[in-house]
Parts: C-alpha cells; structure tokens; sequence
C-alpha cells in the first residue's frame, strides 16, 4: 500500500487522508482557495484546493477524513499536491485510523510493559504510589497509550509520548551505574512523570493542538499541579522530600531559566540535571532520525528544525 509520501512528480494519488491544518486565501481572479496540510501515517504533506464554493468550506475542515484525486508537484524544492477531487469519507469506506496517523514502530502492548515494569522496580513506596495511582486513572492511562510527546518536534506520533518515556528509562537505566549521586528512584519516576501535563496540554492524539490551559499555564506546571491533586488524594504530605524533588525535576527539566525553554527553575539537584541531559537526547535524536528518514536518496543536506540548522548525511 502506498501512502501520501510514497508518491512521487507527476503521479496521481487516490487516497484517504486526514485534514491537519487549513487556511483559506483568495486567487487574483477573486476566487477562493484552501491551503491544506494532509496527513497519513508517512507524514504529511502540503495541498492547494482551488475554486472553494461555500459547500466546501462548509465540510472541509481540521481532523476531517477525507478522499482525495490528485496529483504530485514540485513547488520551491517541495512535493506538494494539487488537488482535483476532494470528497469526505463514508462510514462505508472503513477507513482504518491508524493508515492515517504517524505511529510509534514499536508495539503500545510492549511499550506499556516496560513502563510497569519499572514502575513495579521502584524501592520508594511514596514514589510508587504516586505513579500507580496516575496510571491506575482510566483517562490518563488511555491518554498515555495514544498521545504524541509533541505537536511537531520528537515523538509526534501515535502513542509517541509513551515511546519517549520507555526511551528514556531504558537510557537511564544504563546510565545509573556511572553516577550514584543521582537518586534512582526520583530518576525513574522524573522519567515516566515529567510530560505527564501533555495528556492535557495537547487536544487529541490524532490532529494535536495546544488547549487553552495548555498555552497559558504549560505542561510542566500542569504535570507538577497533577503530582499535588494525587498527593492529596493519597494523603501524601506535600512536603515530602521526594515529592518535592520530583516536582523539582519536572519543572527544570527544559533545562536553565537563562535558556529561555520554558522551565519554571534550573536544575538544583544531580538528578534534575542528568534528567534534563537525558530528555535533551533522547527528544533530539528522535527528531533528527526523523529529519534524516525525510531526506530523498539524492539529498546530502537537510534543515532539523529541532537544531535550527542543516544536518549531514554523508555517512
């Protein structure tokens, strides 16, 4: 089966796709058009609709399902669609979700495995409830299996989020024996906790937006803010000096304050800093896999948006 990406100049596609993004615009000649970002499990891809009547815009808009006739060409050193046919799909096409939607490679059962896992491996019993408690909540934990870590930069796939997190408790957990000031357990929890405000900050799994609790307050205070309404549930003592170092973790995990990424305070603690270093890979080198698995076999240079700058692939 081919997919969006799959096509190349000059080759008609038929195929299901799901609305990502729209923007409407008006040609010299008065008429309207639609700028559309489609989107399959390869990726997406940028879409011209041209002569838009009022029926159109009525149907066409974000997170639709739609069928379209078109075809494939290059517009500035980009592959992009011009679209011929464009109708919404029926309930009698069947269209499988997960044909439209980017999707972690890895399997959410085995992913979800490993997570419990190292749950069930921590020594702290306050640490432990915490977590369980979270993923014992039937909204988080199906938020959990199917929420990217992101809307553009790492992980922005299906079930993403948890991929990220098995990642980097797989990192840690190699890392751990060169470094005994870190606090295990603290670690590990930081691990499975610290984008935990993303099952809130973002809108949906499938055509991901930030809410408005997401824009205004961040995932970060959101994620500490869960952390305290699950203490106080359990009647664990906010001042708990675990608590109060994976609340710590959390908010300094986009690194320094001076950086300007969105921590609420720098990393004050060995933990908090080798956390930090571990999301900085891990989130990186998933978006520059990306970066280079989007590059054509022709092309030796390519912009990672990720690191502001062209990255090599002469190796």
């Amino acid at each position: 089966m081919k997919y969006l990406l799959d096509y190349q100049e000059g080759e008609r596609v038929v195929a299901f796709c799901l609305i990502k993004n729209k923007e409407a615009g008006v040609a010299s000649n008065q008429s309207e058009y639609l700028n559309l970002e489609l989107g399959d499990r390869s990726g997406t891809i940028m879409a011209k609709l041209w002569d838009v009547n009022a029926e159109m815009k009525e149907w066409i808009h974000v997170k639709s399902v739609v069928k379209i006739d078109a075809a494939v060409q290059m517009y500035r050193g980009k592959k992009q669609l011009v679209i011929q046919r464009i109708r919404p799909a029926a309930a009698s096409d069947e269209v499988q979700m997960e044909s439209l939607i980017p999707i972690s490679p890895v399997p959410v059962d085995e992913l979800w495995t490993k997570l419990t896992h190292a749950v069930d491996s921590l020594q702290s019993a306050t640490l432990k409830a915490i977590i369980q408690e979270a993923l014992a909540t039937e909204e988080i934990q199906d938020r959990l299996r199917h929420y990217p870590a992101g809307v553009r930069m790492h992980h922005n796939y299906y079930h993403g989020l948890l991929e990220h997190i098995v990642s980097l408790l797989t990192a840690a957990q190699s890392l751990l024996p060169l470094y005994p000031q870190v606090d295990r357990d603290v670690l590990i929890a930081t691990c499975i906790l610290h984008d935990i405000g993303k099952l809130y900050e973002l809108s949906d799994p499938i055509a991901p937006d930030y809410t408005t609790p997401g824009q205004l307050i961040g995932h970060l205070v959101m994620g500490v803010e869960m952390v305290s309404g699950i203490c106080r549930k359990l009647d664990i003592s906010l001042g708990d000096a675990e608590v109060l170092h994976l609340k710590h973790c959390i908010l300094s995990h986009h690194g320094e304050v001076e950086n300007g990424w969105g921590s609420a305070i720098s990393g004050k603690t060995p933990t908090a800093v080798m956390f930090h270093y571990l999301d900085q890979i891990d989130s990186k080198m998933n978006a520059l896999s990306q970066t280079l698995a989007d590059m054509t076999e022709e092309e030796e240079w390519a912009y990672a948006g990720v690191l502001r700058r062209k990255v090599w692939r002469g190796y």
